[in-house]
């Protein structure tokens, strides 16, 4: 991914990116940002190339809030607000004159300008940069290093990774659709190369974590409304994306991570890569995490820039150069407001605050019984002082909005043969939510589901589908195939008497 490009005539290519490939999560409208329950203590944030400066800014600034800071493929704080980007990026040197420069602005601005800087010693930090990145590369990444030890993060708090063979891309352990190669530099600048770097990332701001869960929920993906925060930056998209793990939904007392994509990077771009291959959203599926995906926007005027003259941002970076006004690393900075208002409104939800969740314990003695084909009934103990109870069957609230105020629950429209897991957690008079329940399992009676995987204009003339407006549907689901034609493929799964939903057998 590129910052600021050399050329004029590199910006026009560039700026002519096709957009006929792009993946999407579902379509849905914008909505106004949520307000959840959020843990405070535990508010960190992350990025990629633009998005590791602007990560690190945030880091900066924001000391009192971000106690966690990744930075992938970025440079040290204000390093183009002194020197030309070009100093800062492409494997340059960041001599320790440069790096005196830049602490002084530190040191200048904190308690002020900038939160305390002595809160930054206190940060768990996460670098990564791969051997063969020459768009950033290592010398930049050894500066935000060597910056940190400078402001007192100590060896136990800081994870420095430098990875073989790697390009300047965001590293995964699995093939997401469309990403590039592991060492090739280029679009959507997201690559298996055999390294989790969210679940490395992750692990560094909150310790071990639960397993992955490969499979996120479409729907626990929301596309919000960006211009309430944005202030009309003409460097914002319109739009960003929050995903919200069910128990979150419900209630849960989470924790709330920020992840920056990089140049090139954002929705527009590359669709919703950088919200799904990346692994972020797998991790915080299962570990009580949401994760806030701000978006820029192609912005091709040219502007007025600290120390690399007057330039457009054509790619969509975020504001690591002073696009947007020479305060662009401090708190008044324009994009740096924006997210920090994002982040506290995500975290002004009932029961935030800091602290591990709510005051009521787990309960205890989660068991299933009386097993059909379709259902299964769920009982635990009593929770002294709750409300009710919010039961989850595969980490998804299935109990609905209002709580179950008894201590059983009979789960209903399950597959025949299938074996499912559900949670409990117990609900106090103010709607916080405590402590979630060891899992409880069981497998629902009747013949297994069977599959069949063909084209959607095969499925319609089976008898598996309908046609509708030039859209295959899933007889009984009503789930949308894509077109209706003999090129789309889909898998359907027969649940139920010429009943069908999109889906894989065990």
């Amino acid at each position: 991914m590129r910052c600021p490009a050399r050329t004029a005539g590199a910006v026009a290519a560039f700026a002519a990116i096709t957009l006929a490939s792009i993946s999407t999560v579902p379509a849905q409208a914008a909505v106004a940002l949520p307000a959840l329950n959020v843990d405070t203590s535990q508010t960190t944030v992350s990025g990629l190339s633009s998005g590791g400066f602007m990560a690190n800014q945030l880091g900066y600034a924001y000391s009192g809030t971000f106690k966690g800071v990744g930075v992938f493929a970025g440079g040290p704080y204000m390093c183009a607000g002194h020197s030309n980007y070009t100093a800062c990026m492409y494997n340059a040197s960041i001599s320790p004159s440069m790096l005196s420069t830049m602490q002084a602005d530190l040191n200048n601005w904190s308690g002020s300008l900038n939160d305390a800087l002595a809160n930054v010693a206190s940060q768990k930090i996460f670098l990564f940069v791969g051997t063969s990145d020459y768009t950033v590369g290592p010398n930049p990444m050894n500066a935000v290093n060597t910056q940190y030890g400078n402001n007192g993060v100590p060896a136990g708090n800081l994870s420095y990774v430098q990875r073989a063979s790697t390009a300047h891309v965001f590293p995964t352990d699995f093939a997401g659709t469309g990403d590039n190669a592991c060492n090739s530099s280029s679009s959507p600048y997201i690559a298996n190369c055999g390294y989790d770097g969210a679940k490395a990332a992750l692990t560094q701001f909150y310790g071990t974590l639960a397993a992955r869960n490969d499979s996120p929920a479409a729907a626990n993906y929301i596309e919000f409304d960006q211009t309430a925060y944005s202030n009309g930056n003409p460097g914002m998209a319109a739009t960003g994306w929050l995903y919200v793990p069910a128990e979150c939904a419900a209630g849960t007392h989470c924790k709330l991570h920020v992840a920056l994509h990089g140049c090139q990077q954002n929705y527009a771009t590359i669709g919703d890569k950088f919200l799904k291959n990346t692994g972020y959203t797998r991790w915080a599926d299962t570990n009580h995490i949401i994760v806030l995906f701000p978006q820029t926007k192609v912005d091709s005027t040219s502007h007025s820039t600290s120390a690399s003259g007057s330039l457009g941002n054509p790619n969509g970076c975020w504001d690591w150069i002073g696009w947007y006004g020479s305060d662009f690393a401090r708190k008044s900075g324009t994009q740096m407001a924006a997210l920090k208002a994002m982040v506290d409104h995500v975290a002004s939800g009932s029961g935030s605050g800091g602290g591990g969740g709510g005051a009521l314990p787990a309960p205890t003695g989660v068991a299933t019984s009386n097993a059909t084909n379709t259902s299964m009934s769920i009982a635990w103990g009593a929770v002294t002082g709750a409300a009710g109870y919010r039961v989850f069957r595969g980490g998804a609230l299935v109990s609905g909005s209002g709580l179950v105020t008894g201590t059983s629950y009979s789960d209903t429209g399950l597959t025949a043969a299938t074996t499912y897991s559900w949670t409990v957690a117990a609900v106090d008079a103010s709607n916080v939510q405590g402590a979630m329940s060891a899992a409880a399992s069981g497998t629902t009676t009747g013949a297994a589901a069977t599959c069949t995987t063909a084209s959607n204009y095969a499925h319609v003339s089976a008898g598996r589908a309908h046609q509708s407006g030039g859209y295959a549907l899933a007889n009984g689901s009503n789930q949308n195939m894509g077109l209706w034609n003999v090129f789309v493929t889909t898998t359907l799964k027969n649940t139920a008497p010429n009943y069908y939903v999109i889906g894989t057998c065990p």
